[in-house]
């Protein structure tokens, strides 16, 4: 029958819309966080807060500091004897070091060295190009003195600075340092600049940054973010102690400041990790503590002297560790002292490892290295070294750091000689072999399945002394082993000169090495 509705079908349909109704209302009173009838309006259900604007924002800190930060624009001079060397985009890639090269591939600044984005360039004087790029970069005193990348400003014929306010100043190159990728400029003339300060404090992992800089050309850009990590070594140079930041750092911010809540500089950005040459939340800042070590040493003398004390160094493992009996990797084991220099003339010797310096802890080589490289020749360092099991306290006057330092290498001349079947070495007196000199054993063959072979050592390396003891002959590598063995060690410590200088290998005793 057509039109007739049950009863039964009646309460059915009216119980579905009261539950129905149920739902919505419960629905709308959870979002309105308050019970509120379905048929009220959208603009009783509008979230508010009780805040303030000022609470939760940037904006007093960023209005406070930008005026100090700066866009930087170089232009660099191409003659028509090297104008091939630029390519289609303007990248000027003649002159450029590898590790600036490698730099700039992090930084996704494979169009320039300027850190922007690189238009066709104009034709200089006498058919040259002229190349422009881009960076940023931030004032630290009222008189106009500029910090930014070496990178940014590196072979720049001409560099200009433009502030927040559009004013432009042609600035002056006073000293840059590749070895931080630090640049020092200034602005003449001038005595009431906006300025900020360096950090005094290092920020803690999780701190709240502000990174400003000139991302892409566009100028005053602020991103935000927070310290995601500290101590990040990039491989871009000796000295890498970078904070690991997530604001959104792009082309061009190269040599802007990163800032913390309280608007001092703890950072200057310099790199960024990206497949894609933008941004991806892994941004590097160079910290203010090395920045202002070494603006201070360009503003005094337009360049850098770095201390030295004249030891090759390497990082203490844990193969190295039970080799030396140590119960830690901290510290710094020298591989090398060169002879005359500040470590030698303190009586340094290979195999010391370096734990303190000037009382505090050492982590390890490359904070070493960090730590002495930023002292100033002259001064007197306090190192304490472990020897033998035993602490010792050395006292030294450090020198500057050469310019140019040799490293030895040893001639990979493939003789006959002596096995040492149990390591997979075929082995020479370095006397009998030319130009290896006359101390060692040289390697002569290296079976790729032995345990040497595993621990790095190649055909040419020579073997210096073997558990301490200097070595001559492949029967005293055999003797050294024995007696390492002997003593119930895990490990034992060749000492090797190699292509890249001297370094010790830890090779396990086993039953197949010893």
């Amino acid at each position: 029958m057509t039109g007739f509705t049950s009863p039964s079908s009646r309460v059915r349909r009216r119980r579905s819309a009261l539950l129905a109704g149920v739902v919505a209302v419960a629905m709308t009173g959870v979002i309105a966080g308050q019970f509120i009838p379905p048929y009220s309006s959208p603009a009783n259900a509008q979230i508010t807060t009780n805040q303030s604007a000022g609470q939760n924002s940037f904006a007093d800190v960023v209005e406070k500091v930008s005026p100090a930060v700066v866009s930087v624009k170089i232009k660099k001079d191409v003659n028509a004897r090297n104008k091939m060397a630029a390519n289609e985009d303007g990248m000027f890639g003649e002159n450029i070091p590898p590790q600036i090269e490698r730099f700039l591939r992090r930084f996704g600044l494979e169009n320039g060295p300027g850190g922007g984005q690189m238009p066709r360039p104009p034709r200089g004087e006498n058919g040259g190009r002229q190349v422009v790029g881009q960076g940023s970069g931030f004032i630290i005193s009222a008189d106009g003195y500029v910090v930014t990348n070496n990178h940014v400003v590196d072979g720049a014929s001409e560099v200009d600075v433009t502030t927040t306010d559009g004013k432009d100043y042609v600035a002056k190159v006073i000293g840059t340092d590749p070895r931080t990728d630090v640049a020092l400029l200034k602005i003449e003339g001038k005595t009431n600049l906006p300025w900020v300060k360096l950090s005094d404090s290092s920020p803690r992992v999780g701190d709240w940054v502000i990174a400003v800089g000139n991302p892409f050309g566009l100028g005053g850009t602020v991103t935000a973010g927070i310290v995601s990590a500290r101590g990040r070594d990039i491989g871009a140079g000796p000295y890498d102690d970078f904070l690991q930041i997530d604001a959104a750092v792009n082309r061009g911010n190269s040599g802007g400041p990163t800032f913390g809540l309280n608007g001092e500089v703890i950072g200057m950005n310099t790199a960024i990790v990206s497949p894609s040459g933008g941004n991806v939340g892994i941004a590097f800042a160079i910290p203010s503590e090395t920045v202002k070590t070494v603006v201070n040493q360009l503003r005094e003398s337009g360049t850098v002297a770095r201390g030295y004390i004249g030891v090759q160094i390497q990082p203490v493992t844990d193969d190295l560790a039970s080799g030396l009996g140590l119960t830690a990797t901290q510290g710094a084991l020298v591989a090398q002292v060169q002879a005359d220099a500040p470590a030698a003339k303190a009586g340094l010797k290979s195999g010391d490892v370096i734990t303190k310096v000037n009382g505090e802890a050492v982590k390890d080589a490359r904070d070493l290295s960090r730590r002495i490289g930023m002292m100033k020749p002259g001064s007197t360092v306090a190192l304490t070294v472990i020897r033998d099991g035993k602490t010792m306290p050395f006292d030294l006057k450090l020198e500057q750091l050469p310019s140019d330092q040799q490293v030895a290498s040893a001639g990979e001349k493939d003789q006959a000689g002596t096995d040492v079947p149990r390591l997979g070495l075929q082995l020479a007196p370095a006397k009998s072999v030319q130009g290896a000199g006359s101390e060692g054993v040289v390697v002569t063959e290296v079976d790729p399945k032995g345990a040497a072979a595993e621990r790095g050592i190649r055909s040419g390396d020579v073997i210096l002394d073997v558990g301490g003891k200097a070595v001559s002959t492949p029967k005293d590598v055999r003797d050294g082993l024995a007696a390492a063995k002997a003593e119930n060690r895990k490990a034992v410590l060749m000492r090797v000169k190699g292509e890249q200088g001297v370094r010790f290998v830890a090779i396990t005793i086993t039953d197949k090495a010893g």
